[in-house]
C-alpha cells in the first residue's frame, strides 16, 4: 500500500511543481519601475520664456493671427487650416494641404489647377507643443523647446514663423520665401484693426514686426493644453481614473519597451531616431529626414487617438497599425522603407509587444476633454475664420 502511495505523492507533487513554474512563465514581465515612474502626469500650465510672458492682449492677438488666413500669401491657408480643434489641432489626413487647398480635414482636396504640392511631412497637434522639452523631472526651457519632426525650430516663437515662408504650408506662389515674413507683415500694417491689437500687445511706435507676430502666436499656443486626462487624473492620486484594462496596459507599454522613446510627461524623449517608416506616396521624392539618414523626432503621445494617421509620412491609420509596425513579430517588415536597412534602424526594444490591446487602451488614456475648442466668428481682416475650410 505504501509502495504503491509514495510514486503517486511524489507525481503529483512533480504536477504542482510544473503548474507553478508554468503559471510563473506566464506571469507579465514586471514594469521597470524608474520607466514607470518617468510617466508622470502634466502641469497645470504651460511656461513662457523670460522675453515672452503671456499676457490677455497677447493672447487675444495671437488667437486672431493663428485663425487669420491674412498671414498666407493667398490669403486662404491659416494657422488653424491644418490645426484645427476638430481634428484635436492636427488635420486629420496623410499628409497636409496648405496652399490652393479647399475644406477641413478629410474633406479638403487642392483647388483645381494644383501647383502645389502636398506638405512634405504629417501634421503634428500643437494641442499641449507648449509643453515640448518638458523633462521627468519637471524642468523645461520653454526658448529652447523642440519643435517639428526634424527639430529644425526651437521654441513656439520661432516654429510659428515658418509655416507663413514655405511655398505648400502657406506661402503658395505669391512671394518668395525671402520675402514671405516681410510680405504678411505688410498685409497686417494695412489693417487698422490689428495696428490696435499689436499695440496693445507690445506697446512702441511700430510693434507690427515678424518677431512680434510669432511671440503673440505662441502665447496663444501655450493656453492650448488639455491636462486632464484619465492618465493624468491617474497620475494625481485618482486610482479610479483609469480601467483595470488601461492599467495593464500602462504596464505592458513599458515592459514592452516603448517608454525606451516615449519617456516623461509628455511621452517623448525628444531625439530623433532612425525606424524605417514608409515614405508616403504622395511625395515626389523618398524624405530623408534630418541629415539624409531618415531620422525623425519621437512624436509625443499625448492626445494621440485623436490625431491619426500617424508617424512623420501619415502612412499608419490607426494605433493597432502603430503597435503592428514595431512588432516585427506581425504586421509589417522590420523595414517598411527601401532606403532604410533593418541594420540601419535603431533597436527600439527587446521583445515581442505585448498585450496591444490593452496597449491601445492606455493609449486612449492620454486623451484630454478640456481644452479650447473654440472658433472665431470673425477676425480682423474679415477673412473667412481659418481661411478656405468650408
Amino acid at each position: 500500500m505504501a509502495s504503491t502511495t509514495l510514486p503517486r505523492v511524489a507525481s503529483m507533487l512533480a504536477a504542482a511543481v510544473l503548474l507553478v513554474v508554468v503559471a510563473c512563465q506566464k506571469q507579465a514581465p514586471t514594469p521597470d519601475t524608474a520607466e514607470l515612474a518617468a510617466l508622470s502626469a502634466l502641469p497645470l500650465a504651460a511656461p513662457a520664456p523670460a522675453d515672452n510672458p503671456g499676457t490677455p492682449a497677447k493672447i487675444a492677438l495671437g488667437r486672431a493671427l493663428f485663425w487669420d488666413p491674412v498671414l498666407s500669401g493667398g490669403k486662404d491657408v491659416s494657422c488653424a487650416t491644418c490645426h484645427h480643434p476638430a481634428n484635436g489641432y492636427a488635420d486629420a489626413i496623410e499628409l497636409s494641404i496648405g496652399s490652393n487647398g479647399q475644406g477641413l480635414g478629410t474633406n479638403r482636396h487642392f483647388r483645381s489647377p494644383n501647383n502645389i504640392p502636398f506638405v512634405k511631412r504629417n501634421s503634428p497637434t500643437v494641442l499641449n507643443a507648449a509643453f515640448n522639452g518638458l523633462a521627468a523631472d519637471g524642468s523645461i526651457d520653454p526658448a529652447s523647446a523642440p519643435m517639428f519632426w526634424d527639430l529644425r525650430a526651437q521654441s513656439l516663437e520661432a516654429q510659428s514663423l515658418l509655416p507663413i515662408a514655405s511655398l505648400e504650408e502657406m506661402r503658395g506662389p505669391a512671394c518668395s520665401e525671402a520675402a514671405a515674413l516681410d510680405s504678411a507683415v505688410a498685409r497686417l500694417r494695412r489693417l487698422p484693426a490689428y495696428g490696435t491689437m499689436f499695440s496693445s500687445a507690445f506697446g512702441g511706435t511700430a510693434p507690427i514686426t515678424a518677431t512680434n507676430v510669432g511671440k503673440a502666436i505662441a502665447c496663444f499656443e501655450r493656453t492650448l493644453v488639455a491636462t486632464d486626462s484619465p492618465f493624468d487624473r491617474y497620475r494625481r492620486g485618482d486610482n479610479t481614473a483609469l480601467t483595470a484594462q488601461q492599467v495593464q496596459g500602462l504596464q505592458a507599454f513599458v515592459t514592452s519597451g516603448c517608454a525606451k522613446c516615449h519617456s516623461g510627461p509628455m511621452f517623448s524623449d525628444y531625439k530623433t531616431h532612425v525606424l524605417g517608416v514608409a515614405d508616403n506616396a504622395k511625395n515626389p521624392v523618398s524624405d530623408a529626414g534630418v541629415n539624409g539618414a531618415y531620422a525623425f523626432r519621437t512624436p509625443s503621445l499625448r492626445n494621440v487617438a485623436l490625431t491619426a494617421p500617424y508617424m512623420h509620412s501619415g502612412t499608419i491609420r490607426d494605433l493597432a497599425g502603430v503597435l503592428n509596425f514595431y512588432d516585427p513579430g506581425r504586421g509589417q517588415a522590420p523595414s517598411a522603407n527601401a532606403h532604410v536597412s533593418v541594420g540601419q534602424r535603431d533597436p527600439l526594444f527587446p521583445g515581442r509587444v505585448t498585450d496591444p490591446a490593452a496597449i491601445i487602451a492606455f493609449l486612449q488614456s492620454l486623451s484630454a476633454s478640456s481644452y479650447d475648442r473654440s472658433v472665431p466668428a470673425s477676425v480682423p481682416s474679415g477673412l473667412p475664420v481659418g481661411g478656405n475650410i468650408q
